[in-house]
């Protein structure tokens, strides 16, 4: 820690910011404060040192997002239904999400985009959807009466809000004097999918995980 502890006594205010920033929601985004997250990057040895020294958490960064995560839950009384994490109970809820990562990194390979590039991939939330229905119905063929396009639009709209509420999606409100359909709603992806793997969704849905290669990315906080 004794690293961190001279940064400490040169820059306290903005290392103080940079902590509690990282300690105030699951992802620290380059956009939320850009001179910030430049003195995390730039310090990233010394900031990980001592997570790692003092809590044994990893520090994760790429260029446009830092998360701490966290291994161990260390108070037994805060049952997982006390925890405030992202996570999805039901199965096909669960699988929305994943295709979501799919669709996500679809269009990052039609863009031919990367995390170092300054803007974000938007898409029409009736694109989503369309690819949304067409995978449920090649996982599922023999069950395609149980997901029409209403099906799987009602399925998405408790798992939108959610997405948004953690910060891997930002919805686009159009100007205020423009109406549009809710197809043609925009959504940003923003930086935390990229933390995230789609690698699960080709394997059955009864086989077990493989050990990660890296980190799941259940926040610290």
């Amino acid at each position: 820690m004794s690293s961190l502890d001279d940064l400490l006594s040169k820059q306290k205010p903005r290392v103080q910011a940079v902590l509690n920033i990282l300690l105030e929601s699951p992802y620290f985004y380059k956009s939320d404060h850009e001179e910030h997250f430049l003195f995390l990057r730039r310090y990233q040895r010394e900031f990980a040192g001592f997570f790692e020294e003092a809590f044994g958490w990893q520090l994760v960064l790429d260029p446009k997002c830092a998360r701490l995560y966290k291994e161990t839950w260390f108070n037994d009384r805060i049952t997982p239904s006390n925890r405030d994490l992202f996570n999805f109970t039901r199965r096909d809820e669960c699988l929305a999400f994943m295709l979501l990562l799919e669709f996500f990194e679809k269009k990052l390979e039609e863009e031919s985009a990367s995390v170092e590039e300054p803007e974000n991939i938007r898409f029409r939330f009736g694109d989503l959807l369309l690819f949304e229905r067409a995978r449920f119905l090649e996982l599922f063929p023999e069950q395609a009466e149980d997901y029409s396009d209403e099906t799987v639009r009602r399925l998405m709209r408790p798992v939108m809000p959610q997405l948004e509420k953690y910060r891997f999606l930002l919805k686009i409100d159009p100007p205020d004097d423009e109406t549009i359909e809710p197809d043609d709603t925009l959504y940003e992806c923003l930086p935390a999918l990229w933390h995230y793997s789609v690698q699960r969704i080709s394997r059955p849905l009864d086989e077990p995980a493989p050990p990660p290669e890296t980190p799941d990315p259940s926040p610290a906080s």
